[in-house]
């Protein structure tokens, strides 16, 4: 049986020029993306306690090896450890001028909260940075996701993966196979997913991030073993993934639904409905093809039993309601 979403009023004659009314599931996945995308917001790299940090993290090792070096006879120790310092020196440099582009891009696109706002921010973005500047990229597709997601997707692919930094690379894949996976191309996320290094990123919060969608697109083409395997290396307890929990307990929905295991699926569902009941209509679909699958790739138990969670709640999206079809 399908599931049909219904609004209670009496519906409108519909507008054939006004753009498709996304599902009420798509909303919530959305809704959960946006505040994870506000609250995972980088500090500030030029602040003083991080020039500082970075300060200590690479001047103490350069005071230690220029010791050594004048300890040594000989020009070569020297000359050597000086080349190094001049590289090093580049490096740093290059990174401070990143930081500050990064910093100046983050404040157009804090608080384009509004169609006028983003359509201002995208302005800006566009006559303000180049056309590669990834920066700018990524950011003006954060904000056309908002309205457009074949957009943004249209946006991240002018980024030429085999020309920019492998973080960079692996960032731009996640964002794409991300939109893909809102539109139920499942195959097109798996493709992008299988390229993402997941061993080049240790920062916590990017590690997560990025696994939270390579772990669903494995799950929802095929490898939900595979999936689980990645997902369980990360221990939700810990609060550094604190907002990142909804993506990370979602992806793990789907991996242990196609998994076939039953008792851990319920389990993280449970944990996806203490949060917010909403988080479960990103499982709760529409049409299912004639294998009783959704289109998008959920489990019939996954989507059954978070359909039943949700009537169970008494959470009914505002001025909708669920009906089985």
């Amino acid at each position: 049986m399908g599931i049909a979403l219904c609004p209670r009023t009496v519906a409108k004659k519909p507008n054939p020029q006004a753009p498709p009314r996304r599902q009420s599931g798509e909303k919530a996945r959305e809704e959960m993306l946006s505040s994870a995308r506000a609250k995972q917001m980088p500090p500030d790299p030029l602040s003083a306690m991080s020039l500082k940090s970075m300060g200590l993290r690479l001047g103490i090792p350069v005071l230690i090896v220029w010791v050594i070096a004048l300890a040594l006879p000989g020009w070569i120790p020297k000359a050597v450890v000086g080349g190094l310092t001049v590289i090093l020196a580049g490096l740093v440099l290059w990174a401070l001028r990143f930081a500050k582009k990064s910093r100046a891009v983050a404040k157009i696109v804090q608080g384009a909260d509004t169609p006028e706002a983003r359509k201002e921010a995208l302005e800006k973005l566009e006559t303000g940075f180049k056309k590669d500047d990834t920066a700018a990229v990524f950011a003006k597709a954060q904000l056309q996701l908002q309205e457009d997601p074949r957009e943004a997707l249209r946006t991240l692919e002018t980024i030429k993966l085999d020309k920019v930094l492998v973080p960079i690379a692996d960032e731009a894949r996640t964002q794409r196979a991300m939109i893909h996976l809102m539109l139920g191309e499942t195959d097109e996320a798996r493709s992008l997913a299988d390229k993402v290094d997941m061993s080049k990123h240790k920062e916590a919060k990017t590690r997560a991030t990025m696994a939270a969608v390579v772990g669903e697109a494995w799950a929802r083409s095929g490898q939900a073993k595979k999936a689980v395997e990645l997902l369980e290396t990360f221990d939700l307890a810990d609060e550094a993934y604190a907002d990142l929990r909804p993506q990370l307990l979602r992806a793990r929905a789907f991996a242990y639904a196609w998994a076939n295991d039953t008792k851990q699926m319920k389990a993280t569902l449970r944990r996806l409905s203490s949060m917010n009941p909403q988080f479960l209509m990103g499982f709760v679909t529409k049409k299912k093809n004639p294998m009783g699958v959704s289109p998008r790739g959920v489990h019939p138990m996954l989507e059954k039993e978070a359909y039943e969670m949700v009537m169970r709640s008494g959470f009914v999206p505002r001025r909708m309601e669920i009906k089985r079809g």
